[in-house]
């Protein structure tokens, strides 16, 4: 071997005093040196030296971490930018545009009684219905009233309560007469803007609706309507400011682009792998932020940390905050529901538990105006539902109130387990048989029998009646109903069910793996936990450090990663540009080459 090779390979501190003299000489800098030896080290003849090292297969180890943290930071390091920046603005924009259930209540016309000349069985016999429907309600649809019977699956029929016709599907001019009745603005200031057959960006999850008739409305919040024309209700309303926030927060955070959204298996794909991605990648990270950090004794951080420039900033912050983003991704993944475990089920506890069997409408009668007004004191009715609870006929009248805003709610926007009901504080029970308000809570011992009586082989283990939230049922904005009834049984699965006395309806099933998941996501995800998750700004303050920590280093790894690889790219071009370089050739007998270099 050549006399200059061996110095290259004998390393910085490896050359005699005369030869670090020659080096000098001819201008060669420690660096210089330094590169030359790791350029020798990629030399094939050179492997005998790399391979008889120690810590050979620890370096090797370790430029794969790197170069797979490198190159993996490229390929998905602006989509984890871009969870980081979006995941604050939903902090305070919430979901998709949507109606809310308040508004439409708000905006529904109000019942006409003195219409009304069908009592609730007269309607069923002839809608023709062919079976008991799931729910029966009574409103204003096109100005009249009208019985709505609902069916499993959202399909519904629609009987006019005044003549006993069936509603047939409007035609554009009537769905934009009920658009502008929902605005409370003339006709001419609601324009068609297409008849939507197929989900667009505001209509993702209203695929079974289609098709829709969707209206621009003249007034100052840009108002955009969707109108169904089976049932001649606004099914959808967005504004002007609530779809520049979706475009700023939920559509670029859930992947929500319509081309992609609607292709559900795609969609799920697309965000399962990019989240699984996400995870390796900051675990990489995290491993490489052990495995580069130099133990020195005494401890000083300023040799620990083998980097400068914007380089120990992305390792600072990476071992700072790399935990908080390995954390976001994972239960960013859960969200998905990849698992069979999140999937699980536990004790089915139906409706007819509590209610004793489908509502039998033939215990109605026709209400009566005269009497309904004396009993609602003047005040006006849009919306009743007929009720069985504990085997007792009941209507559950809806008045309405004054909305304030006509956007999104900022409640939990995913939960591993459905909690179904809404505080509704203008809602009254009255007795169908009686006409007389119920005041009072259904009692526990009642519901308590129903329970055991549907579960007969199922012990239980605690009841007890909450005043407010616990850390499964709850809800930041109060939209859930309290107090509420929990119960605890010793099934396998562990199931809690969760009851509203105030309408004798269950509202939450939960078993175990339930509430470990609620853990998994809304506690990692969002940081959900009660001492502080109601504690505002504290809560705020601390999740916006936490992700503009995970955004900052991401974006300087995302950085320093391009320019790295634009910087390859460059000599790789310049070296297929220039004459090859001619190396000697290596020692045939590799202890000879062994032994040149000692």
């Amino acid at each position: 071997m050549p006399a200059y090779v061996a110095a290259r390979c004998a390393g910085v501190g490896g050359a005699s005093a005369a030869e670090s003299m020659t080096w000098v000489a001819r201008g060669v800098t420690v660096a210089q040196r330094t590169r030359n030896i790791f350029r020798c080290l990629d030399r094939p003849w050179c492997g005998i030296v790399r391979w008889h090292s120690e810590d050979a297969p620890m370096k090797l180890f370790r430029k794969a971490l790197i170069l797979a943290h490198r190159y993996l930071g490229i390929a998905i390091g602006l989509l984890v930018a871009m969870w980081f920046v979006t995941g604050i603005a939903m902090m305070y924009v919430g979901g998709m545009p949507r109606l809310m259930p308040e508004l439409r209540l708000e905006r529904l016309p109000a019942l006409d009684l003195a219409r009304v000349q069908l009592t609730p069985a007269d309607a069923a016999e002839r809608a023709d219905l062919g079976e008991a429907p799931e729910r029966t309600v009574l409103l204003s649809v096109m100005g009249r009233p009208a019985y709505r019977f609902g069916f499993e699956g959202g399909e519904s029929v629609t009987l006019f309560a005044d003549t006993g016709e069936l509603m047939d599907e409007l035609t554009v001019a009537q769905s934009r007469t009920a658009a502008s009745r929902f605005a409370r603005l003339p006709e001419d200031r609601v324009h068609l803007v297409a008849t939507v057959t197929r989900p667009d960006q505001w209509t993702l999850l209203q695929g079974r609706q289609m098709p829709l008739h969707k209206f621009r409305v003249d007034d100052e919040e840009g108002t955009e309507l969707y109108v169904q024309p089976l049932t001649g209700e606004v099914t959808v309303l967005t504004t002007r400011r609530a779809r520049a926030f979706a475009w700023i927060s939920t559509i670029p955070h859930w992947l929500y682009f319509s081309a992609l959204r609607t292709d559900q298996a795609l969609w799920y794909r697309v965000v399962v792998w990019t989240s699984e991605l996400a995870c390796v990648l900051a675990l990489l990270g995290l491993v490489l932020a052990v495995t580069q950090f130099r133990r020195t004794r005494p401890l000083r951080l300023a040799s620990a940390i083998p980097y400068s420039g914007w380089m120990r900033w992305h390792y600072i912050t990476g071992a700072v905050f790399g935990v908080f983003t390995l954390t976001f991704a994972f239960s960013g993944l859960l969200s998905m529901e990849p698992f069979a475990w999140t999937n699980a089920e536990g004790l089915y506890v139906g409706r007819d538990v509590f209610t004793g069997g489908p509502v039998e409408l033939s215990r109605f009668a026709r209400m009566e105006p005269a009497a309904w007004d004396r009993l609602m004191g003047g005040r006006a009715i849009k919306e009743v539902e007929l009720a069985r609870i504990q085997d007792v006929p009941y209507y559950v009248v809806r008045r309405g109130a004054a909305v304030e805003t006509a956007d999104g709610d900022r409640e939990r926007l995913h939960q591993p387990y459905n909690v179904t009901g809404r505080a509704e504080p203008d809602r009254l029970l009255v007795a169908a048989e009686t006409l007389e308000i119920r005041t009072q809570p259904f009692s526990v011992e009642s519901l308590l029998a129903r329970l055991k009586s549907a579960l007969p082989d199922v012990p239980i283990v605690e009841s007890q009646l909450l005043p407010e939230y616990d850390s499964y049922y709850y809800s930041r904005g109060r939209q859930t109903p309290l107090p509420v009834l929990r119960v605890k049984f010793a099934d396998p699965a562990e199931t809690w069910v969760y009851v509203d006395p105030d309408t004798s309806q269950p509202l939450a099933t939960i078993h175990r793996l339930n509430r470990v998941e609620r853990w998994l996501y809304n506690g990692l995800h969002s940081l959900d936990f009660s001492f502080w998750y109601d504690s505002r700004p504290v809560w705020d303050i601390g999740m916006i450090v936490l992700c503009l920590g995970g955004f900052t280093t991401t974006v300087l790894g995302l950085a320093m990663g391009i320019k790295r690889m634009r910087r390859g790219t460059r000599r790789a071009m310049q070296s297929l540009g220039s004459a090859p370089m001619t190396m000697p050739s290596p020692p045939a007998d590799a202890t000879a080459a062994r032994t040149m270099i000692q």
